[in-house]
C-alpha cells in the first residue's frame, strides 16, 4: 500500500472505530452519544531516534512517511537492531465481526428497548431505600490494519457491547450503589439476563440494609472468582509486563524466571487469543499473539513483552504491545490474564474456614510488591458458611506472601469481560479470570 523509504524501519498503523454510549438515569435520558473516528499513526526509525506523526486524513499516509523519513538518518543496518528484529512480518486478515452480528447495526431503537425492558422489569421502584437507578448501553466496532517495512500487512477487528443495570440504595445515611454488568461480543448476548439484574440488586440491598463495619484486622480470607480476577490482575499481572524491569534492577533480581514465587496450587496465563475482552490476535507491533503462562506450579515461568522489553531482556516477544488508541504509543499489557482452575471444590473451601471473610466482588486495585483493593460485597465466614454482610474499606497484602499463602484453589474458573486498565495515561480494555481461592491471611480495614 506505501512506498517505504530504504535503509529505515517505518511502520503504519491505522484505526477505525465506531462507538456507542447511551445512559438513563431515573428514567430521563443522560446520554446519547454516536461517534466514528478514522486515523493513523505513522513511525520512522534509524536506530537511534523514532520519528512519528498522526493524521485523520488516510490519504496523507504518504506523504506523512516521506515528510518524518527526511528527518532521519539513513541506516543501512537498520534491520540487525535488536529491537527492530522482534517487530513482526506476519500477514494476516482476521475480520470476525462484520457479519450478521456487527454490533454496527444495532439501531438506536433496539438499544434503547434493551435499557428499558431491564430498567422495567428488573427495578422495583416501589423500594424505599432505593434514591435513584439507571442503566447503559455501549458499544464499540473497531478495525486495525498494521504495515511495516518488513513486509507487514494486518488487517483484524474487535467488537464490544455491554449493559449495566443499577441503583443507589441510602440506609442511615450510608449510600450503597450495585448493580450489574455485563459484557459481550453481540447484541443478543446481552438479551435474557434478567434474573442476573434481579439477583445483583437484590443483593446490594440486603447488603445496604445489613451490612456493619468490619473489626480492622488480619483475616483468612475466601476470594470468588470476580475477587481472584482481580487480584489476580493487579497483583501480579502488571508484575509481568517487562517494561517495568527495564529501569529496576531490584525488580529484575527479585523476579528471575524460574524462581519459586507462591503455591504449587498457583499458576496464571496471559492469553491474547482468547475472544474475551483482551482479544488481541496481532499486537501494535505486528507479533502474533501467544499462550503466556507467568507461573507454573508457584514457579516464575515467563513475563509479557513488547519488541524493546523482549530486546532488553534477551527474551521473546509475546505479542503484549498494545496502545489505546492509534494516537498513542504501544507498550507492553496484558490481554486476557487469569489465575488457572485448580482441583478444589468451592464449597470445600468455604467449609474449611471457621471464621474469615468471603470476598464476593471488587471494585478496582492497584498493585505492585503491596496490593490493594477495594472491595464491593464481603460476608462474615462463621463455621464454613456465608453469614452477614460486611463493610470493608480496603484489602491489603504483600503479593510475595500472598502467592505462598494461597492454599485451596477451586475448580471454578470464570473470565469476566468488564475490566479496564490505566497505565501511564493509556486505559485499554482487559479480561481477567480466576477460580475461588482460599488466602491464608490478608489485612482488611
Amino acid at each position: 500500500m506505501f512506498i517505504f523509504p530504504k535503509n529505515l524501519f517505518t511502520e503504519v498503523r491505522i484505526e477505525r472505530n465506531d462507538y456507542v454510549n447511551y445512559y438513563t438515569a431515573n428514567d430521563e435520558v443522560e446520554s446519547n452519544n454516536q461517534s466514528q473516528t478514522t486515523g493513523a499513526l505513522i513511525r520512522v526509525f534509524d536506530g537511534d531516534m523514532w520519528y512519528s506523526g498522526t493524521t485523520n486524513e488516510l490519504g496523507r499516509i504518504q506523504e506523512e512517511i516521506d515528510s518524518l523519513a527526511s528527518l532521519a538518518k539513513r541506516n543501512s543496518k537498520i534491520y540487525d537492531h535488536p529491537e527492530i528484529r522482534n517487530f513482526g512480518s506476519h500477514k494476516a486478515h482476521i475480520i470476525k465481526y462484520e457479519g450478521e452480528d456487527d454490533v454496527r447495526k444495532i439501531t438506536p431503537c433496539q438499544r434503547e428497548e434493551l435499557v428499558a425492558h431491564y430498567l422495567a422489569v428488573c427495578v422495583d421502584k416501589s423500594v424505599e431505600e432505593m434514591k435513584s437507578y439507571g442503566g447503559t448501553f455501549y458499544s464499540t466496532h473497531t478495525v486495525k490494519e498494521y504495515y511495516s517495512s518488513k513486509g507487514a500487512a494486518i488487517r483484524q477487528d474487535m467488537q464490544r457491547c455491554s449493559v449495566w443495570v443499577g441503583a443507589a440504595f441510602v440506609v442511615e445515611g450510608v449510600t450503597t450503589w450495585g448493580g450489574k454488568n455485563f459484557q459481550a461480543m453481540s447484541f443478543k448476548q446481552l438479551q435474557g439476563r434478567e434474573q442476573e439484574i434481579r439477583e445483583e440488586l437484590d443483593r446490594y440491598l440486603d447488603y445496604a440494609r445489613n451490612a456493619v463495619d468490619i473489626l480492622p484486622g488480619n483475616y483468612t480470607c475466601v476470594l470468588s472468582p470476580a475477587a481472584t480476577a482481580l487480584f489476580t490482575h493487579e497483583s501480579f499481572g502488571h508484575k509481568s509486563e517487562s517494561d517495568y524491569m527495564l529501569g529496576d534492577k531490584t525488580l529484575r533480581e527479585e523476579w528471575v524466571l524460574g524462581k519459586k514465587v507462591g503455591s504449587e496450587k498457583v499458576s496464571i496465563c496471559d492469553n491474547g487469543n482468547m475472544e474475551h475482552n483482551g482479544y488481541t490476535p496481532y499486537d501494535d507491533e505486528g507479533n502474533v499473539a501467544r499462550e503466556t503462562w507467568l507461573i507454573r506450579k508457584g514457579v516464575l515461568t515467563g513475563r509479557l513483552h513488547d519488541s524493546e522489553s523482549a530486546s532488553a531482556l534477551e527474551e521473546e516477544v509475546t505479542g503484549n504491545s498494545r496502545a489505546d488508541s492509534y494516537e498513542a504509543i504501544p507498550m507492553v499489557r496484558m490481554t486476557n490474564t487469569y489465575m488457572a482452575a485448580g482441583d478444589d471444590d468451592p464449597e470445600e473451601i468455604l467449609q474449611g474456614v471457621r471464621d474469615g471473610i468471603y470476598v464476593y466482588d471488587t471494585l478496582y486495585g492497584t498493585g505492585f510488591s503491596t496490593f490493594t483493593m477495594q472491595p464491593g460485597l464481603c460476608y462474615r465466614i462463621r463455621e464454613g458458611r456465608i453469614c452477614e454482610p460486611l463493610r470493608v474499606n480496603v484489602i491489603t497484602g504483600s503479593v510475595f506472601q500472598t502467592l505462598f499463602d494461597i492454599d485451596a484453589v477451586g475448580n471454578d474458573l470464570e473470565i469476566f469481560d468488564t475490566f479496564y486498565c490505566g497505565k501511564n495515561g493509556q486505559t485499554i480494555q482487559v479480561s481477567a479470570g480466576g477460580p475461588t481461592v482460599r488466602v491464608r491471611k490478608l489485612t482488611f480495614n
